[in-house]
Order: structure tokens, then C-alpha cells, then sequence
């Protein structure tokens, strides 16, 4: 639907150009402006004398491309702009064809909704120069739209960054008002955030925060600073940042609600759940988790409710490992039910973690010895599905993780009557080795002392001491002090070469 906010001495004439095409009028809600605030929507249009304009879209509803502000209230571009936002192109088109610039910005804003190809030669290259007769807000128009065509569009060649990031600061600048300036860095500090300079980011919206903004400028600003602090969360975890990210998301939580912005308020969940859990709020974790499943199904938003399945899933399996054993098949069943959303063919990545997840879930869940030969089996399954997609040449840090994990959970199966799993396993840790290299100390070393606690339970052909095994496992252990200094990790470390030594001793009589 769409709404239009008309000042008394427009009402009539609205009314009759909206009741000009046949039905119209079913898909058109018009309010007397004195009478009811605009919605800050792209389905909202405000006529009064100065003509038709268009409040900000804090809601979402459309690309965040921006068109004139005050064109002439006619029929034929009334109507035509009506007809863009009902997404009937062809009719836009009728209307608009005598207004190319028209035909141009609703044209773009179509591309950009719908994914199609955007060719930089359809509009000019450079910006208005301060020193034309531009009105104020067209110079700012047109630096936020390069803006948004450059992150937003499919453009065959892509622009660099940092041409993208000049149009944005360029728009910033220009901006007429705090809140027009506050709506492109909305999109700039998203992109910001994309690129991973989280600390530039939050700078910018916190210091834009400062200013007087109508309230859904605030949150969505807010909304966004969530999702800045919310990528700096790192163990160990700073106390401080968690109370500033609960009161936040508590705040936006509520406003969502007043608005009854059902996909905002699940999202919002999902982060609060991640915050519960990390804070060892499991309970509190699983409502948040559970609501927004809720919320996303009932709307019919399949990814966001995978994707609540897939966090649902960690939550239980970070329960399950702190004395939860009960946690570890609904965890299952969380991941399995994301599986269904996000299939290989359309996003291996997300795929594979569901699987690496699934195959650690496997190997540590506590069974009978009858149902733990089958879940051996399935957990070695998963790995490789995992391995199938992060391989060492493309991906050589997730391949050295899961190649770790793969090598611990061989340790916890049952033995093979022809196989040894402490010799797979060792396969694995050596594989995680080649790429978790003293570039990642901690990682390595995690790994190093891994392999020489399976190096201890691997068969031996013969009683004779092993040599090569011996040498192997001293250099390995004389290593991971030289990496890391966390205590417990050189204290173990020590413990093996007080018993390679011992073992020495004993061959040598």
C-alpha cells in the first residue's frame, strides 16, 4: 500500500488523480497531513504547496536511493511514481515517458531492487561542482546516489573502495541537514563495517548520534553500532562492551516492538541470544533464540529462520559442554533443520560449517559403544563434506581447524578392528600442521600438543624403541615453548619431555 500525506489545499487534487485510474484508490491510503505524522517509508509521498516529496526510508522498503524533492504535483508524475512503488514498471513507464530524468532515477531504483546490470554511462561521472547553480539538495542527491549505485549495484567492472568511500564522504558533506546526513552514513558506515574497519565506523556513528535525530534516525544508527560492537566481541570478553551492547539492544528491541517491525525484532533477538550465551545465560540464550525462529517462520523468512537454527545449534551445543549432556541431540536437530535452508549448491560455505559443526557434535556425543561406532561414522562423513569445501590451497586456515578437529575426534572413537584411529588422527594433526605454521602460534601450538598426546597411544609394530617417533615428538614439544606463554600449555608441554626422557632412560637398559 501506498500512503500519501496531503496538505488541505492539495487534498481534492490528489483525490482526483488517484481516483483517475480505475481502482487505484484500493491500493492508495490518503491521510490529511495536518492530521497524521508521514511514515518515514519509501511507500510514503508528502504533497503540499511546495509540491511532491518523500521522506527518508528508515524502514527499508526500498534501495536508499534518493529522488527530487518537490516536483510539480501533476497527474501524469503522481501517478507514474505511485505506479514505480507498486512495482508496475510498465505503467511507470506510460506516465514518466515525457520525464527522462524521472525515467532514469525510477529506472535505477529498480536495477538496484531487482540485481539487474547498472551501466555507469547512463548518468554523468562527475558531481556537481560547488560553484553551479545546483539547489543544495541536488548536489547532496547526486553524491549520494553515486554512492549508492557503486556499493549497492551490479556493475560489471566494479568500483575500487575508495571511490566508493569518496562519493560517501562527499554526500556526508553535503548533506542540507543531520538527518539526511545521518541517512547516507547509514549505508556508509555499513560498507565500513562489510570491509572490517569496525573502529572507524563506530567513530562515525556515535559522534552522528550526538546530534538531534528523529527518532527512527536514532535507531536505525543504533541498530547499526550494535552490529559494530557486536564484531569486536573477542575472548576474553570486555565487560563493559557487554553492558553497552545489552542496554543497546534492549533499546532498539523496544523500538522494533512499538513498531512492529517483526523481522528487525528477530534479528535483535538473534544478537541478544549470542550476548546470553557468551555471558553463560543459557535459559535466557534459548527463549531469545526461540522467539525469533518463531518470528522468522511465521513471516516466512526461511534464511533468517536457518540462520536462527544455526545459532540455535551453538547455543545448545555451548550448553551441552558445560555439564548439559541432555543439550547435544536438540543441538543436532537445530543444525540439521539449518542444513534444509542452506543447501550446497547455493551457499557451500555456510554448508560446510554446518557440517564441520555437525561431525564435532557427532564425536562427542555420549552413546553406548553400539551407537558410537555409527556416530564415528557419521562424524567422518561431515569432516569431509567439510573438507570437500575449505581445502588447503583456497582456504588454509578453516582447513587447518577442521583437520585439528578431525584428528580430536578420531581419538574419541571406538578402535577398528583394522585401522588405527591414533595413526589417522596423527594424519590429520600433521595436515593442520603444513598450515597452521608459527604465523598462528596459539593455533599451533594447540595442535602440537594435540599430536603428542595421540603420539603416545599410537601402535608400534614392534616393542623396539622408535627412533624417529622419539625425534619427532621432542622436536615438537621443544617447539611450543618457543610459541606461546600460556602456562598450562608450556607446563604440558614439559610433562612430555619428562617422559620422553624417561622413556629414553628405560630403552637404553
Amino acid at each position: 500500500m501506498i500512503d500519501i500525506f496531503a496538505s488541505d489545499h492539495t487534498l481534492e487534487q490528489v483525490q482526483k488523480i488517484i481516483l483517475s485510474e480505475d481502482r487505484l484508490d484500493e491500493l492508495v491510503n490518503l491521510h490529511r497531513s495536518l492530521e497524521q505524522i508521514p511514515r518515514s517509508s519509501a511507500h510514503a509521498f508528502v504533497v503540499d504547496s511546495r509540491g511532491i516529496s518523500f521522506p527518508i526510508d528508515w524502514e527499508n522498503l526500498s534501495p536508499p536511493y534518493l529522488l527530487p524533492q518537490f516536483l510539480p504535483l501533476e497527474p501524469s508524475i503522481l501517478l507514474g511514481l505511485i505506479f514505480s512503488r507498486l512495482d508496475n514498471g510498465e505503467k511507470a513507464w506510460e506516465y514518466l515517458k515525457k520525464y527522462p530524468s524521472l525515467i532514469l532515477d525510477t529506472g535505477l531504483i529498480s536495477r538496484l531492487q531487482y540485481g539487474f546490470e547498472i551501466d555507469l554511462n547512463e548518468f554523468p561521472e562527475e558531481l556537481p561542482d560547488a560553484t553551479d547553480q545546483a539547489k543544495p539538495f541536488e548536489k547532496y542527491r547526486a553524491a549520494h546516489n553515486a554512492a549508492i549505485i557503486r556499493h549497492y549495484g551490479f556493475i560489471r567492472t566494479n568500483p575500487d573502495a575508495a571511490t566508493v568511500i569518496s562519493y560517501y564522504n562527499k554526500a556526508m558533506q553535503l548533506a542540507p541537514s543531520d538527518t539526511y546526513r545521518a541517512f547516507t552514513l547509514r549505508h556508509f558506515a555499513g560498507l565500513l563495517l562489510d570491509g572490517g574497519d569496525l573502529m572507524t565506523a563506530e567513530d562515525l556513528l556515535s559522534k552522528q548520534l550526538e546530534a538531534t535525530l528523529p527518532e527512527a534516525a536514532a535507531f536505525s544508527l543504533k541498530d547499526l553500532l550494535n552490529d559494530a560492537w557486536m564484531k569486536q566481541l573477542t575472548v576474553p570478553y570486555d565487560q563493559e562492551l557487554l553492558e553497552q551492547l545489552k542496554n543497546n539492544l534492549w533499546a532498539v528491541l523496544q523500538y522494533h516492538e512499538k513498531h512492529e517491525r517483526q523481522a528487525e525484532i528477530g534479528l535483535v533477538l538473534l544478537d541478544a541470544a549470542h550476548i546470553a550465551n557468551i555471558s553463560e545465560s543459557f535459559s535466557e540464550a534459548l527463549g531469545y533464540s526461540n522467539r525469533a525462529i518463531s518470528i522468522f517462520e511465521s513471516e516466512e523468512l526461511d534464511e533468517l529462520a536457518g540462520q536462527a537454527h544455526l545459532r540455535k545449534g551453538t547455543l545448545l551445543y555451548t550448553w551441552a559442554q558445560n555439564g548439559n549432556p541432555q543439550f547435544y541431540k536438540p543441538a543436532v536437530e537445530s543444525y540439521q533443520k539449518a542444513l534444509k535452508v542452506f543447501r550446497q549448491e547455493e551457499t557451500p560455505d555456510v554448508f560446510a560449517d554446518i557440517h564441520h559443526n555437525l561431525a564435532v557434535l557427532y564425536a562427542e556425543m555420549p552413546a553406548d559403544p553400539k551407537k558410537k561406532g555409527i556416530w564415528a561414522g557419521i562424524a567422518s562423513a561431515s569432516f569431509q563434506e567439510a573438507l570437500n569445501y575449505y581445502n588447503k590451497s583456497f582456504f588454509p586456515y578453516e582447513y587447518g581447524m577442521i583437520c585439528n578437529n578431525f584428528g580430536n575426534a578420531l581419538t574419541k572413537f571406538p578402535q577398528a578392528v583394522h585401522s588405527d584411529n591414533y595413526e589417522k588422527a596423527l594424519y590429520y594433526y600433521q595436515e593442520a600442521l603444513e598450515v597452521r605454521t608459527p604465523a598462528y602460534p596459539y593455533e599451533r601450538a594447540i595442535t602440537l600438543l594435540n599430536y603428542l598426546e595421540a603420539s603416545w597411544k599410537v601402535s608400534n609394530d614392534s616393542d623396539e624403541f622408535n627412533q624417529d617417533r622419539y625425534q619427532d615428538m621432542l622436536g615438537k614439544a621443544h617447539e611450543i615453548p618457543k610459541l606461546v606463554e600460556e602456562p598450562d600449555m608450556i607446563r604440558e608441554a614439559e610433562q612430555h619431555l619428562a617422559l620422553l626422557e624417561e622413556l629414553k632412560l628405560v630403552s637404553s637398559h
